[in-house]
């Protein structure tokens, strides 16, 4: 009927609410305050401090904390150029399919097999490979059949080889990626690859949503195919009707107004078709036919270029997370160490000790030395 009356900045205050947030298990302010009136005392602006004490609290911070995220960044310049199909790509592997090799005496001899997906980092088109293996010889050659269909490459992009890396143990074989002749081999053809910081696969997202495409449609294949028996000309064919799915699929939204029919895909830039042409009146002679058929070329590539700049790139500007800016992380800083395999109580502490920063000052990479937990003071 009348509690003590504590003014909420006086020590006593705080001595107090750290005291009753102990006895409640580090529960929330309702908790806490709860059992603050229950004991007898009044804390003026007791909200306010409560949750200031319960913000700074370590083991909340570890319970309950959030994961650490920054402003989400400005897209890629190769995501936002004017260049040709497939000049700037992401690479990445996924997989495999049990298939049918050969016959022998004693049956059918199984193998395996991997795809590996080159998606356009402007147009978002794909092109699908075949992989017999996840080698140095295998990923060499599907680049030298990429180049050799939809030319050299400036820039390849993927992610830190965790897809080789993840094959190798989800599937318990011997992978002996070679980057440097990989490397190499992509530095005689004028290309760059650049790999993205490790566990950081939403800067993926762009290769990593079409791998989630194709597999719904290849599913869907397999599932109407029937046979078990896949062999690797099935598969091959498979892709290839795969990837003219994929590439027919309209960048935008469907518009409902009849003066604008035609759809803005990436088939129309790479087969540079844009429904059937009809046949010009009259006779015309070989060179006014290459004269017009060159004309159509240039303004299916100027159209959809322009509505690529009005239609889709609008559509990537927008941030739906990630939109505000918080404190960076700084050398000596103390963190938990998010391990999907593990409990968030058995994550282990870890030391900030690098802090990379990106062109606009925000955090791209840590570098992170996990501690032992005798070894860390709390102050």
């Amino acid at each position: 009927m009348h509690p003590l009356i504590i003014p909420g900045k006086h020590h006593v205050a705080t001595l107090l609410i750290e005291h009753h947030h102990r006895l409640v298990y580090h529960q929330g302010r309702h908790f806490t305050e709860g059992a603050i009136r229950s004991a007898g005392f009044w804390i003026v602006g007791g909200k306010k401090s409560i949750s200031r004490i319960i913000y700074y609290c370590v083991i909340c911070r570890k319970l309950r904390g959030p994961v650490q995220i920054q402003k989400m960044a400005d897209l890629p310049e190769d995501r936002l150029s004017f260049e040709p199909p497939f000049t700037n790509v992401g690479l990445d592997v996924f997989g495999p399919w049990p298939i049918t090799s050969r016959r022998t005496r004693g049956g059918l001899a199984h193998s395996k097999r991997w795809a590996a997906i080159f998606t356009c980092m402007t147009t978002r088109a794909i092109h699908i490979e075949v992989l017999e293996s996840l080698d140095t010889s295998a990923l060499i050659n599907a680049l030298r059949r990429f180049f050799a269909i939809r030319g050299p490459a400036k820039i390849i992009r993927s992610d830190h080889g965790s897809n080789f890396v993840g094959a190798r143990k989800e599937l318990d074989i011997n992978s002996n990626l070679n980057t440097r002749a990989v490397t190499q081999h992509l530095a005689d053809q004028g290309c760059t690859w650049l790999f993205n910081p490790p566990h950081a696969p939403h800067m993926g997202g762009v290769w990593e949503r079409m791998i989630g495409i194709t597999k719904k449609i290849l599913n869907s294949m397999l599932l109407q195919h029937g046979s078990t028996r896949l062999t690797h000309e099935v598969l091959t064919t498979f892709m290839a009707e795969v990837t003219a799915i994929v590439n027919n699929r309209p960048l935008v939204p469907v518009s409902s107004d009849p003066e604008d029919p035609v759809l803005l895909t990436p088939t129309t830039l790479l087969t540079q078709k844009m429904g059937s042409i009809p046949t010009p009146p009259g006779t015309v002679n070989l060179k006014d036919s290459a004269r017009r058929q060159w004309r159509h070329v240039q303004h299916l590539a100027q159209t959809f270029w322009h509505r690529w700049k009005k239609q889709y790139l609008p559509l990537l500007q927008t941030r739906s997370k990630w939109t505000s800016q918080v404190p960076n992380l700084e050398p000596g800083s103390l963190v938990l160490i998010k391990d999907k395999d593990a409990k968030r109580n058995e994550w282990p502490l870890g030391l900030v000790t690098r802090v990379i920063p990106s062109k606009d000052g925000l955090v791209r990479q840590v570098e992170v030395k996990a501690c032992k937990k005798d070894s860390i003071k709390f102050s």
